[in-house]
């Protein structure tokens, strides 16, 4: 069965909220969000694919990724690990980079808190998203966020399926 993404605002906080159940257990889950082999098999929303560059999964470090779409177009993200508590939360900012890793001012910095609890066989994920203003936000939404990510949640779920 499959899980329903919830999303929420917090627009006092400047926050979405992303939670989502996973059928799987919590160490499953957070090798599917640390490992480059894995997370390059669900992150980019489908028909895209997602190419990671290097991924340094340490604080201080970065992953440097694009989204390939099926005309050939690369649209190159970044993110650096800020603190990472292993099995329990990592936070990170992100943004819109070139090849070289030159942030992208166009478009907003996003910071991420990602937290995973265990919940017997099952893990919850919890991602928290805040921006520096309301317009920031309203940016990320409007370029199809949400949707490309509740996309990329569903790849998770079967991926995780098959890793089970």
């Amino acid at each position: 069965m499959r899980n329903e993404t919830e999303l929420k605002r917090n627009d006092a906080e400047k926050q979405l909220i992303i939670t989502r159940k996973f059928n799987a257990p919590l160490e499953l889950v957070w090798d599917a969000f640390t490992t480059k082999e894995l997370m390059e098999q669900w992150w980019a929303p489908k028909p895209y694919q997602c190419v990671i560059k290097t991924m340094d999964f340490v604080e201080g470090g970065k992953i440097h990724y694009y989204m390939l779409s099926p005309e050939g177009d690369k649209h190159w993200c970044m993110a650096e690990y800020l603190t990472i508590n292993s099995y329990q939360n990592y936070t990170a900012n992100d943004a819109f980079c070139d090849e070289n890793l030159v942030i992208n001012t166009d478009f907003p910095s996003t910071h991420w808190n990602n937290a995973f609890k265990a919940e017997g066989e099952n893990t919850i994920y919890q991602a928290t998203l805040t921006y520096a203003t309301i317009e920031d936000m309203e940016q990320i939404i409007a370029l199809g966020f949400k949707e490309g990510f509740d996309m990329g949640l569903n790849q998770l779920d079967t991926l995780l399926l098959q890793l089970k």
